[in-house]
């Protein structure tokens, strides 16, 4: 029996199953495209007294930056026909990038990296497209959202591996890497494609879910503007955060006296991916969308005290490098995984607005992207000089305490919106 045929079961027991499989390993694919070059140092390269690294992730994150304001638009009217050619289409866009980037000499392959995260920005909205609105999205969700975890790390070994073990170059590693992955993204697109839309009882549940035309973008913004405003700069916050963690962790490994690991990054991140997928799935159990947003706000709360505490215990030398790495990993994505797809798609279902979660996600994401720009300008131009390890932790501290208060002051926002009986 294919595929088609066990999704269209009235029951559609496998639909959950065959969905979070796909979703995982089509985003865990498109990691290769974007984050194996920050597993290379480019030492010895730079450019106007800066190193070349800085200028290949600012461009690559402005990129993915103006992907994500396009996507306001570009997501929020997706339709359902051909996403999966939209899939491709950005995927082997930005696997072209990566050609570029190893045949044009540095400094002048920079505009590759741009060009590399243009297309990539987009991505998640088009899979997560398939997921919303779901009795299941909780799950689903979790489960996508530990693939940029896992995949992150797992995509940094993969280079790592390519340059200690097979001699590839700095330059053609980013795009070995992805030339690796071009088949199962082929395979788990068309899978992605097989699953069928919410059903009855899951549009019943959880809002009719849609394309937004401009008008319902306005009305709806202009419907929740403050608790919107506190939520987005929370998500910069974070956004911030798990970029220098991420993009930078070549060198803070370095700095910590393990930067010839190639096994490192994975390690680090299967227990974040495991702890994740298991807290935001139980969320699949709370019916009362009301309470769900509540212990949305409750878990990035709580990720950012685990940041917080787990950075302040390393300095205190109560914890090692590894487990620091590891447990401001956790609360981090504890804070970041909400934001990308379980905290929206439960407030449009809660207040019943048929819209699509990919609007408001794609509204945070670029300014989180903007704020993770602007850190890297100040810290270069205003010649911050701290490693990347104290640079971390040193934002983990300051921006963990500024998150609490803001989502805090969210959480009152929506409770005193809330028109309906609290409980």
């Amino acid at each position: 029996m294919n595929a088609s045929a066990i999704l269209t079961k009235p029951a559609q027991r496998w639909t959950p199953i065959i969905a979070a499989i796909a979703a995982f390993c089509v985003y865990a694919s498109m990691y290769a495209f974007r984050k194996p070059f920050t597993a290379a140092t480019f030492s010895g390269y730079q450019l106007a007294g800066i190193d070349f690294k800085i200028w290949l992730v600012l461009a690559q994150t402005l990129g993915y930056a103006l992907s994500k304001f396009i996507g306001i638009r570009f997501i929020a009217e997706l339709k359902t026909v051909g996403r999966r050619q939209v899939i491709l289409l950005l995927i082997g866009t930005a696997w072209l990038a990566l050609l570029g980037f190893a045949l044009v000499p540095a400094p002048w392959n920079i505009v590759f990296l741009f060009l590399n995260g243009l297309p990539l920005g987009m991505v998640f909205g088009v899979v997560f497209s398939y997921l919303e609105g779901r009795r299941t999205t909780e799950l689903l969700g979790a489960v996508l959202a530990s693939s940029f975890i896992f995949s992150s790390g797992l995509v940094k070994s993969v280079g790592k591996w390519l340059m200690l073990q097979v001699g590839v170059g700095e330059f053609w590693m980013p795009f070995a890497t992805g030339s690796i992955f071009i088949l199962p993204v082929f395979m788990f697109s068309w899978l992605l494609e097989k699953v069928p839309p919410p059903t009855a009882e899951d549009r019943a549940q959880r809002t009719v879910r849609k394309a937004m035309s401009a008008a319902d973008r306005n009305d709806f913004v202009s419907r929740f503007k403050p608790g919107l405003v506190l939520m987005v700069l929370t998500y910069l916050l974070l956004t911030v955060l798990r970029d220098v963690r991420d993009n930078f962790a070549a060198e803070i490994w370095a700095d910590l006296g393990l930067g010839n690991n190639a096994a490192i990054f994975t390690a680090t991140e299967i227990p974040v991916t495991l702890g994740i997928l298991v807290v935001m799935s139980l969320l699949v159990l709370v019916q009362n969308n009301f309470r769900a947003m509540f212990y949305n706000h409750a878990f990035v709360v709580g990720g950012f005290f685990i940041a917080l505490f787990s950075t302040l215990f390393f300095q205190w030398h109560w914890l090692s490098a590894t487990s620091w790495f590891t447990l401001a990993g956790l609360g981090l994505f504890l804070g970041y995984v909400p934001f990308n797809c379980l905290l929206f798609d439960r407030l449009l279902a809660n207040f019943k607005y048929p819209g699509n979660v990919g609007f408001i996600m794609y509204i945070a994401d670029a300014f989180g992207y903007l704020g993770s720009v602007s850190v890297l300008f100040v810290r270069e131009f205003m010649e911050v000089r701290l490693s990347w390890s104290i640079f971390l932790q040193d934002l983990l501290i300051y921006c963990s305490l500024a998150g609490i208060v803001l989502m805090s002051g969210s959480w009152w926002y929506f409770f005193k919106k809330q028109p309906l009986n609290h409980g």
